[in-house]
């Protein structure tokens, strides 16, 4: 989006109203993602998160500022991640991987009201004629477009985010643990992917699928009033 702008092929009223929504998912979407994480490993017998104020909606109990402004910069990014105790848990293994799977469900939930609200807007302004409408529409899309990146991206399979957790449930302990050694050197790598634009197109690709999805199922109780 940003290079976007910087080349001309976006207006400044769209980038303004991208650069809200960003904003409204760092401070919305991401405490929510990271509150799952935490609301499901406490579900699931785990209190570590609620001993560390993770167990929270509060926004800056959950920010790590350079993946706010990778969400500000490129539309994917990252929040602390919660921990968790998988001792804790009943089937370790399983649980561990529920926790990770309930952040970007979280986010696809959301994606999916905003594009509800998206065509409740879009009918709203089709009947009234005013303008700040078609605003908030834009404002809804480009919300739930972020949230399916930032629910596709948390999901590959590196440290630190959730998807190198779903790998827990399929790898071995041992080779799971040799892989959570390199987390740090693997968040360099993520940054390093995102800056040089390698993960735009299979990241595109999977979040268009998704979109797509949402889309047609958010449109479907309109349709009656989009003939």
């Amino acid at each position: 989006m940003l290079s976007n702008a910087l080349s001309g092929n976006i207006d400044l009223t769209n980038l303004l109203i991208y650069f809200i929504s960003s904003l409204t998912v760092v401070f919305l979407t991401l405490p929510v993602h990271e509150y799952a994480h935490a609301k499901t490993a406490v579900i699931l017998g785990d209190d570590t998160p609620r001993w560390q104020g993770r167990l929270s909606l509060n926004p800056f109990n959950h920010i790590d500022w350079a993946g706010t402004a990778c969400i500000l910069l490129f539309g994917f990014g990252w929040a602390k991640p919660v921990q968790v105790n998988s001792r804790y848990f009943k089937n370790p293994k399983r649980d561990m991987a529920l926790v990770a799977l309930a952040g970007p469900f979280s986010n696809i939930v959301l994606a999916v009201v905003a594009m509800i609200l998206y065509y409740a807007a879009y009918v709203s302004a089709l009947r009234l004629q005013l303008m700040w409408l078609i605003y908030l529409q834009i404002f809804f899309l480009y919300f739930a477009k972020i949230n399916i990146s930032l629910a596709v991206f948390n999901l590959i399979p590196l440290p630190p985010l959730d998807g190198s957790r779903i790998l827990s449930a399929v790898l071995p302990n041992k080779q799971y643990y040799s892989l959570m050694r390199y987390e740090r050197y693997f968040y360099f790598i993520l940054l390093a992917l995102l800056a040089f634009n390698i993960l735009d197109i299979p990241l595109g690709f999977l979040s268009d699928g998704f979109m797509n999805v949402i889309d047609w199922l958010a449109s479907l109780p309109f349709r009656l009033f989009l003939r």
